[in-house]
């Protein structure tokens, strides 16, 4: 149940999809449709200004729990990734991006879905005391979930299948420097 649950979140994160460039393709109406999710992708998106720029900007994430008790806090603890890519022949190759765990809070405004913040877990020496303090009682389902490379990997490919389908790229495969070519499934 938990797998299926963090590779749904996973796959609307990807849907959603994010653009990091003026080359990158127009969103269609399903993907202006706002969701908590839909803006945390946003968040994301900026995020992903961060790094080095790519055609392509894909956040995707592995969701621990939410908590939808309060509009004004909706909670949603996880694993938030960017990515950045560029297309070369059929090939997505990522240029950059980075994981971010912790705690995004939305709120369902006038306007739609906003972050309001994001209590991110720190690095190095203070990252396991972050953690606890961010992840509460989701801490352990946190550590077990960042430590499964297998299911990182399997919300990773959903993430760029969908977001390839939905914008109608033209690429079979994704790479990162120093790695062999990897097939996007299909959606």
């Amino acid at each position: 149940m938990k797998r299926f649950i963090i590779l749904v979140f996973a796959s609307l994160f990807a849907f959603y999809g994010c653009k990091c460039s003026n080359n990158a393709p127009a969103e269609t109406a399903a993907q202006q449709e706002d969701t908590p999710m839909a803006a945390i992708e946003r968040y994301m998106t900026e995020v992903g200004g961060q790094y080095s720029p790519g055609t392509y900007c894909i956040p995707y994430a592995q969701v621990v729990a939410t908590d939808e008790s309060n509009p004004e806090d909706i909670r949603v603890w996880g694993i938030f990734q960017v990515e950045n890519y560029n297309l070369e022949g059929d090939t997505l190759l990522c240029v950059s991006g980075g994981s971010h765990p912790g705690l995004m809070h939305v709120a369902k405004t006038a306007d739609g879905y906003e972050v309001k913040s994001f209590d991110e877990v720190a690095d190095g020496s203070l990252f396991d005391s972050t953690a606890k303090a961010i992840f509460l009682e989701h801490y352990d389902t946190f550590i077990k979930t960042q430590s499964n490379d297998t299911a990182r990997k399997a919300v990773r490919e959903k993430a760029i299948a969908t977001y390839v389908s939905a914008h109608q790229i033209p690429a079979k495969l994704y790479k990162d420097y120093g790695w062999d070519a990897v097939t996007i499934p299909q959606v």
